[in-house]
């Protein structure tokens, strides 16, 4: 049998569905806005704020001692490479080239220690540097040596001991053995050859 529904009863029961669908509506819209949390952001600044660089300390038997800048990963033999590399001096077994880098460490490249008779190990015991026959020579002045005496060293000849005396006559004398850098000619493995040699 049909069932009689007025006009004004199907009008009110649609206005109560419209009403619950809208209610329905924007709590699920604010569900959805406040379970989607922006974590991307920090994660990534996170990850940029690690540097992929490290500072390194580089001393001793090395010929350019200093700060450097290296990237992650690098090894020990990296660190002296960029420091000029080391000298004939330095006792590379007493280190560990394969040793990573860590941030804000020193790299100290030892030098080669002397045994009995004065020669550092390593080096043939049987020749004398100086070339003298007898004990060792006192150390050739660099400021006050004749250019007999500065032509005898090892690695300087006779043009070289004139541009040394030329160099002490216009600067005056040598503070320090590193000084004959500024001499022309003569390089940092020169240096090295007589340090032990000579004095300011």
């Amino acid at each position: 049998m049909p069932v009689n529904v007025s006009r004004s009863t199907v009008l009110v029961v649609a206005c109560a569905l419209l009403a619950v669908l809208v209610l329905a509506g924007n709590r699920l819209a604010k569900t959805g806005t406040a379970s989607a949390p922006d974590v991307a952001l920090p994660v990534e600044t996170a990850a940029s704020a690690v540097p992929d660089r490290l500072v390194v300390h580089v001393v001793g038997a090395v010929r350019r001692p200093g700060l450097y800048r290296l990237r992650k990963g690098h090894r020990v033999a990296d660190a002296v490479a960029r420091a000029g590399g080391a000298t004939r001096k330095a006792d590379l077994a007493a280190i560990n080239l394969a040793a990573p880098l860590v941030d804000g460490t020193q790299v100290l490249v030892p030098h080669r220690v002397a045994i009995a008779g004065g020669a550092p190990a390593g080096s043939p015991s049987g020749t004398a540097a100086s070339g003298s026959t007898g004990g060792a020579s006192p150390p050739v002045s660099l400021s006050t040596a004749t250019l007999e005496q500065l032509d005898g060293l090892p690695g300087i000849g006779p043009v070289t001991a004139q541009k040394i005396v030329d160099y002490r006559t216009e600067n005056g004398p040598f503070a320090s053995v590193d000084d004959l850098d500024a001499v022309p000619g003569i390089g940092p493995a020169t240096i090295e050859d007589i340090r032990d040699l000579v004095t300011p």
